[in-house]
């Protein structure tokens, strides 16, 4: 297993756990423009998943946290799939 890599106390100063966190997310989401390079990408919706449940935690909203840590163990033992491009189904008359 890696290491995980060590920020100085200089580093670290100014930033809390909740921004790190919340930077984290931001770089883990699926953007629009990735959502169907990475729909079928397990690692990357996991990685996503984790990342939110860590900000809803910090955030002290365990039910949140525990419904994205969910998510990702799906995503990670293959019992959930991505769903259709919504933009791809039109209702039929």
């Amino acid at each position: 297993m890696s290491q995980t890599p060590q920020i100085s106390k200089s580093q670290e100063q100014g930033v809390n756990s909740l921004e790190l966190a919340q930077a984290l997310a931001n770089q883990l989401a699926i953007t629009p423009q990735d959502w169907h390079r990475l729909k079928g990408n397990r690692n990357a919706q996991a990685k996503q998943q984790i990342a939110s449940a860590l900000v809803f935690l910090l955030k002290d909203q365990p039910q949140e946290a525990l419904d994205h840590l969910n998510q990702a163990v799906g995503w990670l033992d293959r019992s959930i799939s991505s769903l259709p491009c919504p933009g791809h189904h039109q209702a039929k008359n």
